[in-house]
């Protein structure tokens, strides 16, 4: 199985993901770990990451591509993937379509979370508080939101011309939400 995860910041992508990579046994991909692991670790990337990071803004296409490639050919994503922050851009959904046919396979689906805007915020303030986030202050989760109006739900439409879309409903209880992106998925064809 080959699949995005998409939705707004605080919608609970990551949280899904796991349940789900592990259901189907596949890595569950996410740009946010990699970019805060690199920033932790003080690497070149981390410090350029960080930059656009703190800003509430996206790292730059050339840099996440080419952390995504790298990632999906390693050996764990052989069977497939979950990708959880990527693709963001209309760009990035033509470097994501070139690396999976490269390896001639298909994407299978893209599952939206859908999630009230005030359900997200509260989530990322509450998350803030407890993770100790410096990069989630109100200023940034909002001016995140925008990004992801202006940049990412354009590829919703993408997808969903596409045929690949299945959108959940990402409010309530997470075992919830976890039942209902499995009821969703499960009868899906795999590439």
């Amino acid at each position: 199985m080959r699949m995005i995860f998409m939705g707004p910041p605080g919608a609970g992508k990551g949280t899904q993901a796991k349940f789900v990579a592990e259901h189907f046994g596949i890595p569950a991909i996410s740009t946010g770990d990699i970019f805060r692991s690199n920033v932790s670790q003080g690497t070149p990337l981390g410090v350029e990451a960080k930059r656009y990071m703190d800003a509430g803004d996206y790292v730059p296409d050339e840099v996440t591509n080419l952390m995504v490639r790298n990632r999906i050919d390693e050996d764990d994503a052989t069977p497939g993937f979950l990708l959880d922050g990527y693709p963001r851009t209309l760009a990035q959904v033509e470097e994501l379509d070139g690396m999976i046919a490269f390896t001639g396979h298909s994407l299978d689906a893209v599952v939206v979370l859908t999630v009230d805007e005030d359900e997200l915020v509260a989530r990322l303030v509450q998350r803030a508080q407890v993770e100790g986030r410096a990069d989630d202050t109100e200023d940034v989760i909002r001016r995140r939101q925008e990004v992801y109006a202006e940049q990412t739900e354009p590829l919703i439409g993408v997808y969903r011309d596409r045929g690949l879309l299945v959108e959940v409903d990402g409010m309530g209880e997470v075992a919830d939400v976890t039942k209902r992106i499995f009821d969703a998925l499960d009868d899906l064809p795999q590439s």
